[in-house]
């Protein structure tokens, strides 16, 4: 039986992407897996599958291998945009596809919140980050969002999202950050990180992380030729820097150790 210090930290605190790389997989095994982990002594930390947009109606399909007591949680993936106007048009087809896949068996499915990439232009002048945000906020209504931007724009877009919250009824939106990937050069520095750690516990600003979180702690990976950061790590770095009001540097000590 874990502790309760490590349910707190862990519980549904892991996202299942089977589709994605290391896996691959395609969808009907992906589901199988989760359809089999949601039944597993071990469920208590499993959070949503993650699932693009555009699988939905596949999905339809397979939700069978689920029941009442056991459903499908869906993290949403959408689509990547270059610029505002693609962004909020892919929005809007996103916000209808999760409409119709929470509406289709309310008993086996649902959808935990949606994941998606900020356009690189969401600062513009023809059309303010904030007011983007806003706009964002009027198609999606209360469901949560973690917006994803790189590591390198991680503490300006987690500012920009405490602002829009902090105008908000309900604060639901938060930041996405991407700690790896297949590539070495696709890992931030740890001092990325620290800073994406600090920046939402400043701002209260939820935070979620994607890719390269695939071992509980730091190691070398001969398949990416680099170090891999530990969800351990990251967890234990994120919480203990909100607790205890740790800074970059601090915060990084942990990422590394």
């Amino acid at each position: 039986m874990p502790t309760a210090s490590l349910q707190a930290l862990l519980k549904h605190s892991i996202d299942y992407a089977g589709m994605f790389p290391p896996c691959s997989l395609d969808l009907e095994p992906a589901l199988q897996n989760q359809a089999e982990y949601v039944r597993s002594p071990d469920e208590w930390m499993l959070g949503a599958f993650v699932l693009s947009v555009e699988q939905f109606d596949a999905a339809k399909q397979l939700l069978p291998r689920f029941d009442p007591l056991h459903p499908l949680r869906v993290a949403a993936l959408g689509p990547r945009t270059e610029n505002a106007d693609a962004f909020l048009a892919a929005l809007e087809k996103a916000d209808a596809a999760i409409g119709s896949l929470s509406k289709h068996n309310v008993d086996l499915v649902s959808i935990s919140h949606l994941e998606m990439f900020l356009p690189h232009d969401n600062v513009s002048p023809a059309r303010t980050g904030l007011a983007l945000l806003k706009e964002a906020r009027s198609i999606v209504g209360d469901l949560p969002v973690f917006w994803e931007a790189p590591p390198d724009k991680a503490e300006q877009t987690i500012a920009l999202v405490a602002e829009h919250n902090s105008d908000a009824d309900v604060a639901s939106f938060g930041y996405k950050l991407r700690t790896g990937g297949v590539t070495a050069d696709a890992f931030p520095t740890s001092g990325q990180i620290a800073g994406a750690l600090v920046a939402p516990a400043t701002h209260q600003v939820p935070i979620k992380f994607t890719a390269g979180l695939h071992h509980p702690l730091r190691q070398y990976r001969e398949e990416v030729r680099a170090k891999m950061y530990g969800f351990l790590n990251v967890l234990g770095a994120a919480v203990l820097a909100a607790e205890h009001r740790w800074d970059a540097r601090q915060t990084s000590i942990m990422l590394e150790d």
